[in-house]
């Protein structure tokens, strides 16, 4: 199993180097870790932090948004299996070795997260809040609420040879597209683990945070397109709390030490000390 992770990367240096951090403290290893700069500072500097690690560059000239910029890496994957990251999302050590082996019976498996807020402190996030994301997966809840974490979730890459690559026009919702259209064509498999560390910040640059009008045609347009009918359109946070989503709380092994994730750059920078 040769594993391809692929991350977009925009003006998120400090974040960017914890994730890469977190990679290598995995128990397995990536064969490849593509990382696609969407017009951003750039960040040749991560290959001198993490010699180690088996990164390629490429750096677009133009930003062509989230969505365009993983189709890109996508075709310069090489791997049999990809794997996916947000730049400011991390794993605890052994998910990627807990996700290849949840592959084997499966196409594609995604993990439950913990969904964190943090504090930034020089080029080091500390965690001030954590809330376990753990759901039921079932189908025909995913097509009312998806709970798929795209980051590090792991599929074979022959599944974009199906169905496709990721659709740019459900921007806001790409995710929840490409889970819906896996599952028509290939095992999906949810793995109660949360070994993911999904950075949220209420208000801040997090794209789930953020609730508007613009938002709402593209979810108009995901429901027209899988015929998902009205779909709920509050907050994040409050539709966690209505009583259709407490019903569908699942337990999950919880694996993350609370510590904060000190990357070589903060230790380069700063001593790897709190600010």
């Amino acid at each position: 199993m040769k594993i391809s992770l692929l991350i977009v990367t925009h003006n998120r240096l400090s974040a960017l180097c914890e994730l890469l951090e977190s990679i290598s403290r995995q128990s397995v290893q990536p064969f490849e870790i593509v990382v696609v700069n969407d017009a951003g500072e750039r960040v040749d500097v991560i290959q001198e932090l993490y010699p180690e690690l088996p990164i390629r560059l490429i750096h677009l000239d133009e930003n062509v948004q989230h969505v365009n910029a993983r189709n890109v890496g996508v075709r310069e994957l090489t791997g049999d299996v990809i794997m996916l990251s947000d730049d400011d999302d991390y794993f605890t050590p052994c998910h990627i070795e807990r996700m290849s082996k949840a592959l084997e019976d499966a196409d594609f498996v995604f993990s439950d997260a913990e969904i964190v807020s943090f504090e930034e402190r020089g080029a080091t996030r500390f965690p001030v809040s954590r809330r376990l994301f753990a759901y039921t997966a079932d189908i025909e809840d995913m097509r009312v609420f998806s709970t798929y974490v795209p980051s590090g979730s792991m599929y074979k890459r022959r599944i974009h040879d199906e169905i496709g690559y990721f659709d740019p026009a459900m921007h806001h919702y790409w995710d929840w597209d490409f889970f819906l259209r896996v599952t028509q064509h290939a095992r999906a498999k949810r793995v109660p683990a949360a070994s993911v560390i999904y950075a949220f910040f209420d208000g801040g640059g997090n794209q789930s945070s953020d609730l508007g009008e613009t938002r709402k045609n593209y979810l108009d347009d995901l429901s027209e397109k899988h015929g998902l009918g009205d779909l709920p359109t509050a907050n994040f946070a409050v539709l966690l709390e209505e009583p259709a989503m407490k019903k569908r709380e699942s337990e999950s092994e919880i694996v993350w030490d609370g510590k904060p994730m000190i990357s070589r750059l903060a230790q380069q920078t700063e001593g790897g000390q709190p600010q």
